[in-house]
């Protein structure tokens, strides 16, 4: 066999043109002469493009995404091991029935005592807070005050009618929200082809989607993007507007997601910085 004949683009036209429309779900009609599914049906039960599904089985796009993969491994009906292949040939990992973890390894614990006085949290793969330490309560207001699972970035990034999400007592101004919005939206796409097993992440995409149109409108669009640095300036009530430095670290297979708020040494942002640390210590 060569290896045309076990390609990706191959080995999807073989399942699709060996499941039949009943076996699909779908209504009898007229006789037809296609073997299998149309590639029509298909594009249209995974929710892509039909133009997508001829450039997967012509070999032009290599690289479908784990929502799509995992989609297709669906609607084909996939034994475990055939999936895993079509993972493979995809060039993905396979995901897992695991949930997201909100566990700091004693690794990442350490970095994070290392970091000093920098104002630091650390959001799980859902962006939900699970530490901090005390300049970041200091800079951004206490955390502790706010219910555990209200403590999402992208409830309070993605405001719907029912939620309450809360990461910063004081009001912070991005510097570029498109592109963090957009960053944070890929974020849930790859934890949810990853955890596709994990509810609590399930009902946030869920009830974000619903409850956000700008949300909605970027997952459906399939939004990408990357962390890059980013400014933000918060609104503190004892020192007035701080300018902060924001960058994103992952950590570990869990993707425990690290931010820094940084200002430079020796900068009146710095100096404010200390002032509000000095200001949390009086008023505690």
């Amino acid at each position: 066999m060569t290896y045309a004949e076990t390609s990706l683009a191959a080995t999807l036209r073989v399942w699709r043109e060996r499941l039949s429309p009943d076996e699909a779900g779908l209504p009898s009609g007229r006789p037809r002469r296609a073997v299998g599914l149309r590639r029509e049906e298909l594009a249209d039960l995974a929710g892509v493009s039909v133009d997508y599904i001829i450039r997967l089985e012509q070999g032009r796009a290599t690289n479908p995404s784990g929502q799509v993969v995992a989609a297709l491994a669906h609607i084909l009906q996939l034994t475990h091991a055939e999936r895993e292949h079509l993972y493979h040939l995809a060039r993905l990992h396979l995901p897992s029935n695991e949930v997201i973890s909100d566990h700091i390894s004693p690794g990442v614990q350490r970095l994070l005592t290392r970091l000093g006085e920098i104002s630091v949290a650390v959001f799980s793969a859902d962006w939900r807070m699970v530490w901090w330490n005390s300049s970041w309560a200091a800079l951004l207001g206490d955390p502790s005050k706010v219910a555990p699972e209200h403590r999402s970035l992208v409830a309070s990034r993605f405001p719907t009618p029912n939620s309450h999400g809360c990461v910063a007592a004081w009001p912070v101004r991005i510097g570029n929200p498109e592109a963090s919005d957009r960053a944070i939206v890929a974020d849930l796409r790859r934890a949810s082809a990853r955890y596709p097993a994990d509810d609590r992440l399930a009902e946030l995409v869920r009830c974000t989607i619903q409850g956000n149109a700008h949300f909605a409108q970027l997952w459906r669009a399939g939004a990408i993007g990357e962390h890059s640095e980013d400014r933000k300036t918060i609104e503190h009530p004892i020192v007035g507007e701080i300018t902060v430095d924001c960058d994103h670290l992952s950590a570990g297979d869990t993707e425990l997601k690290i931010v820094v708020l940084t200002a430079p040494t020796g900068s009146e942002d710095a100096s404010k910085i200390e002032r509000a640390r000095a200001s949390a210590l009086i008023y505690a």
